[in-house]
């Protein structure tokens, strides 16, 4: 009699568990990134003059504050559950005419290619096509888990960005570091919506081979004597700062600024902040 075969365990996509994360990713953040960034990204936003295309634009976090400056965005996620979330505040906000939420690859922009100057100066035809600014925030470069994937996505951000354009990358600063830990309490509080209690436990695990940081999830919810327990995983590659420039520099994008903090520091690799600028030539 033939052993029967078990099926071939699915490998890991960096969008896995993101859905999952959807309802919580708000409480989170305001608990540990806050909205640190958003003042610096709102200030190289406005500087570029033009529509800002932002990777991995999740609940809105970062979109609506560029918006509310007067910055037109467009926000591309793969995440439905997410970008629910950020289409109901873009519509509180009456930001409609300023915000367009796409689900989308960001391997394959669905987007014209920017227009290509002419000889003399002159513009393309389409000189409406393409983005000022090309923004991919906090640790969204690092979901790409293969090389091929991250450099799909590098081209088709060259592909739809202006020339003298801007692409900004955050990476989360020092994944490798992190040290490994099983079922910790990360974070408990209440949530305005719904009158929740939450309670974060996290486990992280470093894949070395693969170079990767999971963070194993479990967000247990309480409400009067209910319970519910949600749990997920997302997975980081765990890429350097030079080992981006590289690729960047690969891809046709020229480095203007190496930050390791939001106020202009020039960044090392003790820096809580990993900030990369670069241009398209």
């Amino acid at each position: 009699m033939a052993r029967q075969r078990k099926p071939a365990e699915r490998p890991a996509e960096g969008h896995d568990g993101w859905d999952e994360y959807a309802p919580f990713y708000d409480w989170e953040n305001a608990r540990t990134l806050g909205r640190r960034d958003v003042p610096f990204w709102r200030t190289v936003a406005l500087n570029c003059a033009g529509p800002v295309l932002e990777l991995g634009a999740g609940t809105g976090r970062i979109s609506i504050p560029l918006a509310r400056a007067g910055v037109p965005l467009v926000g591309v996620d793969r995440s439905a559950p997410m970008l629910a979330r950020a289409r109901q505040r873009v519509k509180r906000a009456k930001l409609q005419q300023r915000v367009r939420l796409i689900r989308g690859d960001i391997r394959h922009l669905p987007f014209a290619d920017a227009p290509v100057p002419r000889p003399g100066g002159a513009r393309s035809s389409r000189a409406e096509a393409g983005f000022s600014m090309v923004l991919a925030p906090y640790g969204m470069l690092q979901s790409l888990l293969r090389e091929r994937d991250l450099q799909a996505t590098l081209g088709s951000v060259h592909r739809v960005l202006r020339q003298g354009g801007t692409f900004g990358v955050e990476l989360v600063a020092d994944l490798p570091s992190w040290r490994e830990y099983r079922q910790r309490v990360s974070l408990k509080g209440w949530r305005s919506q719904g009158g929740a209690h939450v309670t974060l436990t996290e486990t992280v695990r470093q894949d070395r081979k693969r170079g990767w940081t999971i963070f194993d999830q479990e967000f247990r919810e309480r409400r009067g004597t209910r319970t519910s327990t949600r749990t997920f995983s997302l997975t980081f590659r765990t890429l350097s700062v030079p080992q981006m420039v590289r690729r960047l520099e690969k891809a046709g994008f020229e480095i203007t600024a190496l930050l390791g903090d939001y106020k202009g520091r020039e960044w090392d690799p003790r820096a809580d902040v990993w900030v990369i600028l670069s241009r398209k030539p």
